[in-house]
């Protein structure tokens, strides 16, 4: 006798053995087949990666400090890695909405009124969740104009950080300190790249009144000069350090404005680097770096009473 249920006609000794046993292994099945595929293109996705990153790092090894190609290629390869985020990020989502529809086939039910259902009810959504389609916009279109991408320092108003994962929905930032944020992209009003294809040390040194500007300029100049033929930082400094002259009068002090344009992401590293050679130069020469100073009145007794 035949047990008729939609459009198949099973054998009712058939069915505990096809419920029970047949169907959840089939949906195990699928699911092992997602996670599968979905591992397989994240690794295609990071071998294009690496291949791609690698290829702009050894086109940057050997071009030395005065070639244009140096931040287009570490540029380059941070593009690269952004894309190659987003791009696992998609396929996730695709992989597992195929593997929903799949299952949902294997359990029996007509799968085209779902999807139909699916469609009216992702319009539904996407009025009634209006801020995440604002994240996945906001998202897709940060990438394509390259906004930021992964390894850039960035200032994102609440947050400022490295870089380290951006998605259709949030982007993820490492702060100094160790602090891991979660922005959503529908949230970020400005961003602030302090790695984007060079970057400027900008140094206010202070000097005493009564010092030779002439002369601080000179020594300045001497030392970002030291500075730019140390091997050491020979591939982080693009172009000769300038002494831009007097920023400003202070109360106790006169700032001497230094700059020196570097690769992106190491000017900080530049900076330290010339504040402890300019500290060492300025104590050889003895011009004097000076301390706040305060003139104090007091009044006497005799004063108070007249």
């Amino acid at each position: 006798m035949l047990l008729a249920i939609g459009n198949l006609d099973l054998d009712p000794s058939d069915l505990p053995t096809s419920w029970l046993i047949g169907k959840p292994l089939a949906i195990v099945v699928l699911v092992l087949v997602g996670v599968v595929a979905r591992w397989l293109m994240h690794r295609m996705v990071d071998r294009v990666v690496a291949g791609a990153t690698s290829g702009a790092l050894s086109a940057r090894i050997g071009k030395g400090r005065n070639s244009g190609d140096v931040t287009a290629s570490s540029r380059h390869g941070q593009r690269v890695r952004t894309m190659g985020s987003l791009i696992k990020s998609i396929v996730t989502g695709v992989v597992f909405t195929v593997v929903v529809v799949m299952v949902v086939s294997e359990l029996g039910y007509d799968v085209a009124p779902i999807l139909a259902g699916a469609g009216i009810l992702g319009v539904a959504i996407g009025f009634g969740s209006q801020t995440l389609v604002k994240d996945f916009l906001s998202g897709i279109f940060m990438i394509f104009e390259d906004q930021y991408g992964v390894g850039d320092v960035v200032d994102l108003g609440d947050a400022t950080g490295t870089v380290e994962a951006v998605s259709l929905r949030v982007t993820r930032i490492r702060a100094i300190d160790g602090t891991v944020w979660y922005v959503r992209n529908g949230e970020i009003a400005r961003v602030g790249n302090m790695s984007q294809n060079w970057a400027r040390t900008v140094l206010d040194i202070p000097v005493g009144y009564n010092e030779d500007l002439a002369r601080v300029r000179a020594v300045l100049a001497e030392v970002g000069h030291e500075l730019w033929d140390d091997h050491d930082y020979r591939g982080d400094i693009l172009e000769q350090p300038e002494v831009w002259g007097v920023q400003s009068l202070d109360a106790d002090s006169v700032l001497v404005r230094v700059v020196l344009k570097t690769v992106p992401g190491q000017q900080w590293l530049i900076a330290r680097a010339m504040r402890e050679r300019v500290k060492d130069r300025f104590d050889a020469e003895g011009i004097e770096i000076p301390l706040p100073q305060r003139v104090v009145w007091q009044r006497s007794e005799e004063s108070v009473a007249v």
